[in-house]
């Protein structure tokens, strides 16, 4: 069995054999009014019935999203029942609770929240061709789709610890495509970036400045509070995906992310990703193509 466990899995569902899974429907519930719900996915009945196709089997997805977003919407009403934020919602918490450091938890369930609700609802239950309008925004910045999926699930397969990687429309840079990588419950918008979380702590020089927030760096009394915070690059996500082991492990196994992400980027609902690209605001300054231009700027 351990060898099975440790081998990559090449089909969906065959490490679920190995143990049956709870279901959503017996998941217990806290005792609140609190008035967080879980929010409908585009997709959402054909995941509950089928899964998503050729990525979750509809085990996987009820854990990943059924479950795992019933638990954060639980716990968010729970810290929130009879106060103003009861009806705030998880975007709105991340962003007012991600400088107060005795609010951590309240962030990290809100934020979790948000982050799993945003990968979910950018899969698609079939291949999506990319919008060529949007081909065209992703040559400009990563020269070529490939080039882009390559950095991408690079940066994905390389984290070790959970979080999220996003592509992100960077407002700052004449609004070129950007990878951004957050740990556990991290976020990318820049009024959160105190808590981006953007490196994994064990291989960083904490020499380096101004790479990731310290410890007790959050506060008035802070003799960190002069650095640039790391998040305060000024971006825009519109597409992200999910690493935490638990919407992966039970589909492929503990050796199977790279599968997992792989398959994935044939579910990406591109239609989706381009809309939020359009929605993103406008670029602070327009882009510059001739070379004279630019270098004067230099």
């Amino acid at each position: 069995m351990l060898q099975r466990i440790l081998r990559p899995q090449g089909a969906l569902r065959a490490i679920s054999s190995l143990a049956k899974k709870p279901s959503s429907a017996g998941l217990p519930r806290f005792q609140t009014r609190g008035l967080h719900r879980v929010p409908q996915l585009r997709h959402g009945e054909h995941f509950r019935q089928h899964g998503v196709p050729d990525l979750l089997s509809p085990e996987g997805f009820d854990f990943a999203w059924t479950q795992y977003q019933t638990l954060m919407v639980d716990k968010l009403n729970l810290l929130t029942q009879d106060t103003i934020d009861a009806d705030a919602t998880p975007g709105e918490l991340l962003i007012k609770y991600s400088k107060r450091p005795e609010m951590a938890s309240l962030f990290n369930y809100a934020s979790m929240a948000h982050n799993n609700h945003f990968f979910f609802n950018c899969l698609s239950r079939s291949s999506v061709r990319i919008p060529d309008e949007f081909v065209k925004e992703i040559e400009e910045s990563c020269s070529s789709v490939e080039s882009l999926k390559q950095d991408f699930l690079a940066a994905a397969n390389a984290m070790f610890g959970p979080g999220f990687v996003w592509l992100a429309k960077n407002l700052d840079r004449q609004g070129l495509l950007q990878i951004v990588c957050t740990y556990n419950a991290g976020s990318p918008y820049p009024a959160a970036h105190s808590r981006r979380q953007p490196v994994d702590m064990n291989t960083h020089n904490p020499d380096a400045p101004v790479s990731y927030q310290y410890a007790g760096a959050m506060g008035s009394h802070s003799p960190h509070t002069r650095d640039l915070a790391p998040g305060a690059i000024d971006i825009q996500p519109i597409l992200c995906v999910n690493t935490w082991q638990h919407v992966w492990l039970m589909d492929y196994g503990i050796a199977g992310k790279e599968e997992y992400l792989e398959r994935w980027w044939d579910r990406i609902d591109w239609e989706h990703v381009y809309e939020n690209f359009k929605e993103a605001p406008a670029a602070k300054m327009a882009r510059s193509p001739p070379m004279r231009q630019s270098l004067s700027m230099l």
